[in-house]
């Protein structure tokens, strides 16, 4: 009879330990930026298998002298470092908009950009997940031309 309650709680042990080191399958929430984005970004990361995911951004701002969008979408492959600490990684790219409100030319612009990423994040034993990651962009066209940076705080409720 021990033996076989040392065997159940070694299964559930490593069963727990196994779940613990995978994604998991949907997060939403949060991705908190600096101004070389667009600021705040809805983010949703849904997962490809054990240890990929889509993250898809949407960030937009309206101020008073432009309007703008960006529609981020990345591949990204997640490593484990320590219990619920990973690291990532990532590249996608994406499609972002402007409207010029009081310059005279109206400066109106759609663009195309590719980007990479490179984060840490901490799964919390609650679905909570926070993480802190580093993405440059590079654009094509006058404005999301050449190479910008975006770190950013990411906050996301894991389902």
């Amino acid at each position: 009879m021990k033996k076989l309650f040392v065997l159940a709680v070694a299964l559930v042990g490593f069963t727990i330990t196994s779940n613990a080191q995978q994604i998991s399958d949907n997060a939403i929430g949060l991705r908190l930026g600096d101004s070389n984005g667009l600021g705040t970004e809805i983010s949703y990361q849904r997962a490809l298998g054990n240890d990929t995911r889509l993250e898809v951004d949407l960030g937009w701002r309206n101020g008073n002298d432009y309007n703008a969008f960006q529609l981020t979408g990345l591949h990204q492959w997640v490593y484990l470092l320590d219990g619920n600490f990973n690291w990532y990684v990532g590249a996608g790219g994406g499609i972002a908009a402007f409207d010029g409100k009081n310059d005279k030319k109206g400066t109106d612009e759609t663009a195309l950009f590719v980007a990479g990423d490179i984060g840490i994040e901490y799964a919390f034993d609650i679905p909570l997940l926070l993480s802190l990651d580093f993405r440059p962009t590079l654009g094509f066209g006058d404005f999301t031309d050449g190479l910008n940076f975006d770190i950013a705080l990411g906050v996301r409720y894991q389902f």
